[in-house]
C-alpha cells in the first residue's frame, strides 16, 4: 500500500502532501522535514530508493524522482514494488506535462484542486487505480467539463432570479 505521495521544491517546502493512513498536521510535518533531510543529503549519483525505517516505521520504503526544483517521493510498504512506484511517478510526472504543457512548481501550487484530482484519479486511498496518463487525462478533463457545465446550471427559475435583480 502507498502510505504518502509528497511533492516538495528543492528547499524542503511541500507543493503536495497526500497521506492515505490519518497522521495529525504536525506529524505531517515533521515527516515531511525528515524526508527532505535525508533526500538532500544524498548525492545525484545514487539511487533513488531509500530505507525509511527510522521515519516511517519498519517495513517502508520511499522512492523519489528528483525534476528541475522539485522531488516527486511516494511512501510505501513492503508490499509494493520499487520499480513500479518509480514508474508511477514517471506516469504522475507525464500526466502532469500533458495537462500543463511542461509542469514546473507554479502550476502545482496555482492549480491545487486539479493536481489533487489528477492524483487521484492515479491513487485512491494508497491503491493504485491507474497507469496510463491518458486515461488518466481524460478523466480530468471529464470532471472539469461536469464541473463548468453544474456550475452554469441554476436551480433558481429565470422569473424568480430576475424579479430579485440577479
Amino acid at each position: 500500500m502507498i502510505r504518502a505521495v509528497i511533492v516538495m521544491n528543492t528547499q524542503g517546502k511541500p507543493r503536495l502532501l497526500k497521506f492515505y493512513e490519518f497522521q495529525p498536521p504536525e506529524k505531517q510535518q515533521e515527516l515531511t522535514r525528515s524526508v527532505f533531510a535525508v533526500l538532500s543529503g544524498r548525492p545525484d549519483n545514487v539511487s533513488n530508493f531509500v530505507e525509511t525505517d527510522a521515519i516511517f516505521g519498519s517495513g517502508t520504503r520511499l522512492v523519489y524522482k528528483h525534476l528541475a526544483t522539485l522531488y516527486f517521493v511516494f511512501v510505501f510498504d513492503s508490499c509494493e514494488n520499487e520499480l513500479a512506484m518509480l514508474d508511477l511517478i514517471q506516469v504522475l510526472v507525464e500526466t502532469l506535462d500533458r495537462c500543463f504543457k511542461n509542469v514546473c512548481e507554479l502550476d502545482i501550487v496555482f492549480n491545487f484542486n486539479k493536481m489533487h484530482t489528477i492524483l487521484d484519479e492515479i491513487i485512491f486511498g494508497g491503491q493504485v487505480l491507474e497507469t496510463s496518463s491518458e486515461r488518466v487525462l481524460k478523466a480530468v478533463e471529464e470532471i472539469s467539463r461536469l464541473e463548468k457545465s453544474s456550475s452554469s446550471v441554476s436551480f433558481v427559475p429565470k422569473s424568480v432570479s430576475g424579479r430579485f435583480g440577479r
